[in-house]
Order: C-alpha cells, then sequence, then structure tokens
C-alpha cells in the first residue's frame, strides 16, 4: 500500500535515545504540516521528571487519545515516542488502520558512540544517562525487520530543507 499525500496518516518514528528522531520528526512536522506527539516536551512542559515511567505511560496514553482522534479527521499525525516494542508498534498500526489512515515506520539508528555522544553533548536528562543505560538498551530495543516493514506504506518523500 502507498501513502498518499492527503487524508490520515500516522508516522511512527521509531529510535533509541540520541538517534535523531526529535530533530527528524520536527522536519516532518513542518514539511508536512503535522501534528508532532512527544512526551518528553509534555513532560518537561508539566515539570515531570522525565525517567517517571508511569507518568510518561500517562502522557503517551493520553498523546494517543488526541492523535487518534486527529486522525479520524484525516490529519497526519507524527508519534515520536521512541516505541522500542514491536508489539507497541504494531498497536499503533493496527488502530491507526481501523481509522482509516495510512500507516509509515521511519526507524532511525546511530552506532552506539554517536548515540551517547549525542546524548552527553544535548545534556537534557538529569541524571545524565550513562554509557550502560545505553548498552542495555541496546539490548532491550527491537530493531524494526524487513517482515515488520513490510507491514507499512511506503513512505512518502519530501524534499527537507
Amino acid at each position: 500500500m502507498d501513502a498518499s499525500k492527503e487524508g490520515a496518516r500516522l508516522i511512527i518514528v521509531c529510535g533509541l535515545p540520541g538517534s535523531g528522531k526529535t530533530t527528524y520528526a520536527m522536519d516532518l512536522e513542518e514539511n508536512l504540516r503535522a501534528v508532532r506527539l512527544a512526551p518528553d516536551e509534555w513532560m518537561t512542559a508539566l515539570a515531570i521528571d522525565l525517567y517517571d515511567e508511569d507518568s510518561r505511560g500517562k502522557v503517551e496514553m493520553l498523546q494517543w487519545q488526541f492523535g487518534q482522534r486527529l486522525l479520524a479527521l484525516g490529519l497526519v499525525v507524527i508519534i515520536e515516542w521512541g516505541t522500542w516494542a514491536k508489539s507497541e508498534r504494531d498497536t499503533l498500526r493496527l488502530k491507526a488502520r481501523t481509522l482509516g489512515a495510512a500507516v509509515e515506520l521511519h526507524y532511525l539508528s546511530a552506532p552506539v558512540d554517536v548515540l551517547f555522544d549525542r546524548i552527553q553533548r544535548r545534556g537534557r536528562e538529569e541524571p545524565p544517562i550513562g554509557q550502560d543505560a545505553m548498552l542495555r538498551w541496546l539490548e532491550i530495543f527491537q530493531v524494526p525487520t524487513s517482515e515488520e516493514m513490510e507491514l507499512y506504506d511506503q513512505v512518502y518523500e519530501f524534499n527537507s530543507k
């Protein structure tokens, strides 16, 4: 299936911290006139600890409820949660399809030393993310396989700035 330039579309931006998800998703947001849902930004605005997993889950649930409403209205929605697990990506994809939306998966990756360097340079996390955490996350993260990627619509290409 090919995603069209018009109509409801869910774009899932998937990757580990430091992979460039936010920069990439912001570029998509601007170029596609989309609505980007990013829990870190909402949590920061509400003075919620970024490591509070319970609150993160609630923010993501609220964002997904809002996202579904936007998809039902025919808009383009970008989910920038990292979506580390295939099951999480599957849930988003299947629900968006029931709403008549095209669904794209954009996977971003980088070598572990690059991820760690980017995280250190941005310095947003408190406490700072250590290299041991990055290595644990690499083990947990479920990289999308070619079989999984086939479940999604073709990525609509746009001309970046």
